[in-house]
């Protein structure tokens, strides 16, 4: 029988952290898995007040001069609160000249998702140049990517993300925006072909993805078995929801209508039992907005809501998943539900 996961832990490489901000010029954060993480990408939300999300990671490197933001298509940079040290279990955040709000002000609370660069659990940071021709960005997953998001880190161009479940028979031809409520779009994401297991392929079609000169990242993930899910679902419209397996159960969850929506993440912190009503927006500087009941089970998470951002009848939703436990274990040892 084949195995459930190669992932026992997904605390190694995922972990989701609750802070409260102290207002001093830095605050280390220490993660508090059951096993140490270094992150390799940190993403930080305010969840008390609407301040803008805050992404950095080790590869650009870290600093005020290397924040990017979800709800907005600025380019790199700047003199705002940031991670200005990425250590071996955690972070520290620093309070910049201004932007502080983002990361660090006194009472506020914080919410941080850490991702920990790696082959095994499927997630690399790429980074490339433009050339304005046709552009194979190689990437080291060795696996063909199920989910990436694209940013030009040099100047304000809109996010480019994929999907392996945009409805169209070839997803590398549409895109959404992670930073916009719209909705799916056809021919604009700017890949002249699918992903393959050593590279993506760039085309001519846009600056947000491919102009010369100019530099991007990219944060790609392929799906690894018990740890990660990328998939989609079609909802009913009703408060007894679709479950989507994902052969987990989940610490985080991303959501999108192929529709226009907002983006929404629930997770497994912010609420520590079932239903998990807490979201925050990428496309979105809200603070932490209630009623979004969605169970987390064993195996996967089941819709409790009929609103069109989650479940409405007949709509096609894409998501990512990442683990807190996998189902089965590869000793066999299943997991419970929360």
């Amino acid at each position: 029988m084949a195995a459930y996961t190669t992932i026992n832990d997904p605390e190694l490489y995922f972990q989701t952290k609750l802070y409260t901000g102290d207002g001093n010029s830095t605050q280390a954060i220490t993660l508090d898995g059951s096993e140490d993480m270094q992150p390799d990408f940190v993403w930080i939300k305010n969840r008390t007040d609407a301040h803008w999300h805050n992404l950095n990671d080790s590869v650009r490197g870290v600093g005020a001069g290397e924040v990017l933001r979800t709800n907005n298509n600025g380019a790199e940079g700047g003199t705002s609160g940031n991670v200005s040290v990425i250590g071996s279990n955690g972070f520290t955040v620093a309070e910049g000249s201004s932007d502080a709000e983002e990361v660090n002000t006194s009472s506020d609370t914080y919410v941080a998702w850490n991702w920990k660069e790696s082959v095994t659990a499927g997630f690399d940071i790429v980074l490339y140049t433009g050339t304005g021709s046709n552009l194979d960005a190689s990437h080291n997953l060795s696996a063909v990517p199920d989910f990436f998001m694209i940013k030009q880190r040099s100047s304000d161009q809109a996010w480019r993300v994929y999907h392996k479940n945009m409805t169209t028979a070839d997803p590398y031809s549409n895109r959404m925006v992670i930073s916009e409520d719209g909705g799916e779009t056809t021919n604009a994401l700017g890949l002249d072909a699918d992903p393959t297991s050593s590279v993506i392929n760039i085309g001519t079609g846009t600056g947000c993805t491919n102009d010369s000169g100019e530099t991007y990242v990219s944060y790609t993930w392929a799906e690894k078995q018990g740890f990660s899910k990328f998939g989609s679902y079609v909802g009913n419209g009703n408060v007894d929801g679709p479950f989507i397996y994902t052969g987990f159960r989940p610490a985080f969850v991303l959501t999108k209508s192929t529709g226009t929506a907002y983006w929404q993440i629930l997770d497994n912190k912010r609420d520590i039992d079932n239903p998990a009503i807490t979201a925050l927006f990428p496309n979105a500087s809200d603070a932490d907005t209630t009623s979004y009941n969605t169970d987390f089970l064993s195996n996967g998470f089941k819709q409790r809501v009929t609103t069109t951002s989650r479940n409405g009848s007949g709509t096609t939703y894409i998501y990512a998943a990442f683990a807190e436990a996998p189902f089965v274990n590869s000793n066999g040892v299943p997991c419970n539900a929360r």
